[in-house]
C-alpha cells in the first residue's frame, strides 16, 4: 500500500523568500573539487556565514571534531553565536543538491479573517546520484538527508526518485520551474516520461504547474540546473540569464529560455514579468568554460548573496537585484574561486523555512 504524498497531506515547498528558520551548508574540504583553492573557498564560506548569521541561524556540517573546533575558532564575529556546527561527514559541499528539500504545511487560518499560519515542517529525501553518475565517490552524500533526521525531528518523505535541489525553483504559489535538459535526462530517472516527472513534482512539492525551460549554461556538469539560468524573485517575476554576444555558445540556449518565459502564463493566465540578467563573461579552467552565472544568488532573511566575478557586468547584476529586492540588502561575494568547483552560492546553501504560527 502506497504512503500518502506530501501534497496529499497538505505540504508544499515554499518560495525561497519565505522567512527562514535557518540556512544549511557543508564545510568545503575536497581538493578534487577546488584544486589548490580550498583555503580561498573556506574564506568565501566564512564570509557567507558571517552575513547570514546576522539574520538567521546557520547550520554547518563538518567532518570531525577537529574541523569543528578549527571553524569555530575562525568565527570571531559577534553573530557567531547564531552558527551551529554539526559533525556529519560529507564528501562535498553541494548541499543544495543532496540535502533536504524542505516543505511546510500549507497555510491555514486559525480564526475567520485571521492571519495565515504555517503549522508544520517536513522534508523530502530525494535520491542523489552525483548528477547522473558522473562522480562515484560523491554519491555517498546521498545519505545526508537521513543523517539529519535525528537533528530535525520532522516527517521525512522519500519520493524514490533522483532530483537535485538546484534543478528546481518554486514561486510559492503552485509553480515549479525546471529544465528539460536535466529532469528529462535518462541519467537521472530512466524510463520515466515527462508526465511521470510532472506528477512526481506535483505530489512532492505541492505544485500544480511545471514551467519547463530548455538547456543550461556551458560548462554546467549538472546537465542544466535552473539556478544558473532563471529564478523566481516573486510569484510573478522571473529573472532570466541572457548572453548578448551571438558568437557565445550560451547565446542560443539562453535566448530560447527567454522566449519560453515571455510566452509562459501563470495559473491565472497572466504573463510573467521577465527581467533580464546579464552573464559575467567566460571564466575558464584549463581552457574549458566554468558555469559562472549571476542567477546563482541566494535569498535569505533581509539579504541576498550575489556571486560576482570581477567583470564589468557585476555592477548591472547588483543594480538589477537591488531593484528587485528593495527590502533586502544585496551583498556581492567574489566567487571566481568557488565556481572552479562547478557551482556558486545557491549551490552550497539550502534554506530551512520558518514555521509561522500566528
Amino acid at each position: 500500500m502506497s504512503r500518502p504524498t506530501p501534497a496529499a497531506l497538505g505540504y508544499a515547498m515554499p518560495a525561497e523568500w519565505h522567512p527562514h528558520a535557518a540556512t544549511w551548508l557543508s564545510w568545503p574540504k575536497d581538493p578534487l573539487t577546488w584544486p589548490d583553492r580550498v583555503p580561498q573557498v573556506e574564506m568565501i564560506f566564512l564570509r557567507m556565514i558571517e552575513v547570514l548569521a546576522e539574520h538567521e541561524t546557520v547550520h554547518v556540517l563538518v567532518n570531525d571534531e577537529a574541523t569543528r573546533d578549527q571553524v569555530r575558532a575562525r568565527m570571531t564575529w559577534p553573530q557567531a553565536r547564531s552558527v551551529q556546527l554539526h559533525v556529519i561527514p560529507t564528501v562535498d559541499s553541494w548541499i543544495r543538491d543532496y540535502g533536504p528539500n524542505f516543505l511546510l504545511a500549507k497555510p491555514e487560518r486559525r480564526q475567520p479573517g485571521g492571519p495565515l499560519a504555517h503549522t508544520a515542517l517536513a522534508y523530502n529525501a530525494w535520491g542523489f546520484n552525483a548528477w547522473g553518475g558522473k562522480y562515484e565517490t560523491l554519491m555517498r552524500d546521498s545519505s545526508v538527508p537521513r543523517a539529519l533526521a535525528p537533528l530535525l525531528r520532522v516527517p521525512v518523505f522519500e519520493p524514490g526518485l533522483v532530483l537535485e535541489g538546484g534543478s528546481i525553483d518554486v514561486n510559492g504559489e503552485g509553480v515549479v520551474m525546471t529544465t528539460e535538459q536535466c529532469l528529462l535526462n535518462p541519467n537521472r530517472n530512466p524510463g520515466l516520461s515527462r508526465a511521470d516527472l510532472e506528477r512526481a513534482l506535483r505530489d512532492h512539492l505541492g505544485v500544480s504547474e511545471v514551467l519547463w525551460l530548455g538547456e543550461g549554461v556551458a560548462g554546467d556538469d549538472t546537465d542544466g540546473h535552473i539556478d544558473d539560468i532563471a529564478r523566481f524573485v516573486s510569484p510573478r517575476t522571473i529573472v532570466c540569464a541572457v548572453e548578448e554576444d551571438p558568437a557565445d555558445s550560451n547565446y542560443a540556449p539562453l535566448q530560447d529560455n527567454l522566449r519560453r518565459l515571455e510566452l509562459a502564463r501563470d495559473p491565472a493566465g497572466r504573463r510573467y514579468q521577465v527581467v533580464k540578467l546579464p552573464m559575467p563573461g567566460r571564466i575558464l579552467a584549463e581552457g574549458e568554460p566554468l558555469p559562472a552565472s549571476y542567477a546563482n544568488f541566494y535569498i535569505a532573511n533581509d539579504v541576498v548573496l550575489l556571486p560576482v566575478y570581477e567583470h564589468p557586468n557585476d555592477a548591472q547584476a547588483i543594480d538589477t537585484l537591488t531593484r528587485l529586492f528593495p527590502d533586502r540588502r544585496v551583498v556581492p561575494v567574489a566567487c571566481e574561486n568557488l565556481v572552479w568547483g562547478m557551482g556558486a552560492i545557491h549551490c552550497v546553501t539550502q534554506q530551512q523555512p520558518k514555521v509561522v504560527v500566528s
